[in-house]
């Protein structure tokens, strides 16, 4: 698994906040072996499909693929959390895992 990053780009406007994220988010908080990369990520992506964070969702379902959740398991998860965070924003989830999974298949 690659490490996470927050985008360098954005360090020349919030230099602090690129370095807590790396220093504190991804290279602490992701890193904790409580839970697994695999577990943090279903986790991750719930609450920001839940809180309709629609800006950090793509790459997170991404990272949660690659850190061995399937297609499938996230979109029982997307369709299980419906009835809890509201349709809408579970259909906005739904739709950024499709358009991810036909390009990853393509």
């Amino acid at each position: 698994m690659a490490k996470q990053s927050a985008p360098q780009d954005l360090a020349a406007i919030a230099p602090k906040l690129v370095e807590l994220s790396n220093e504190v988010l991804f290279a602490d908080v992701w890193e904790r072996p409580e839970l697994s990369p695999r577990d943090r990520s279903l986790v991750t992506v719930s609450v920001l499909a839940a809180l309709y964070r629609t800006e950090q969702l793509p790459y997170h379902l991404g990272k949660a693929l690659e850190n061995g959740l399937s297609v499938q398991e996230l979109s029982e998860a997307i369709t299980h959390l419906a009835f809890y965070a509201g349709w809408p924003n579970a259909m906005t989830a739904i739709t950024h895992l499709k358009k991810i999974a036909d390009e990853r298949s393509a």
